[in-house]
């Protein structure tokens, strides 16, 4: 468990590594700066965590609870809020700065966002069923064929794949290599692609070790 920042995802283009020869697919993220609005600790509020926000918006925007919440940390008014929990936050001090300079080339991430919405999908798309015959007389092609219900066992059985909305939800993508940070512009290009649209708000954190 560790710190990360949050940001905003802003499309993808390709990374030429010249020594390798090869180019690489990257996304391309708008990371930071992010402020420490909260510190939690076992004593105060039974876990450890930092509170971190991002992004700018309006005073008017926001309730006087969020205005005095943030005043608190005399960080502007701030869009998004995030916590991550810690072993310990002794480190971090209410008002601190967190950059793309938390991460280094060459590491892993956790990336989590809202995946894009597709609307209401069928059998095939959303679950990636088999379309049936397509020859003279057969009118069973995009249909999801038998449900189970009969009279055993005479209904539906939930979670029974079936068409339906399909993305809009939150998505993590684990391991990613960080392959470049740019501190001077606060920008992160990271390998392969993301969840979300671009302008989306994503969180990006060092990858959790596996069984914790």
């Amino acid at each position: 468990m560790s710190v990360g920042i949050l940001g905003q995802k802003l499309g993808m283009t390709q990374y030429f590594d010249m020594e390798e020869g090869i180019a690489i697919p990257v996304t391309v993220v708008q990371a930071g700066p992010c402020t420490v609005t909260q510190v939690k600790t076992q004593q105060t509020d039974g876990y450890a965590a930092v509170q971190v926000g991002f992004g700018g918006i309006a005073e008017k925007n926001l309730t006087k609870p969020q205005l005095g919440h943030l005043s608190k940390s005399d960080a502007p008014p701030l869009r998004h809020l995030r916590e991550y929990r810690l072993e310990s936050p002794d480190d971090f001090d209410l008002g601190n700065q967190l950059t793309v300079e938390i991460f280094e080339s060459g590491q892993l991430v956790d990336v989590t966002g809202k995946s894009i919405g597709r609307g209401f999908a069928g059998y095939q798309r959303r679950h990636n069923f088999r379309r049936g015959q397509m020859t003279h007389g057969c009118k069973n092609h995009r249909r999801p064929g038998s449900i189970g219900a009969g009279t055993t066992p005479g209904r539906v059985y939930p979670g029974t794949r079936m068409a339906g909305r399909l993305g809009g939800k939150t998505a993590t993508v684990r391991k990613l290599q960080v392959v470049s940070v740019d501190a001077e512009r606060n920008v992160l290009l990271i390998k392969g692609s993301v969840p979300g649209k671009p302008g989306a708000l994503l969180s990006i954190a060092p990858s959790r070790i596996v069984g914790k």
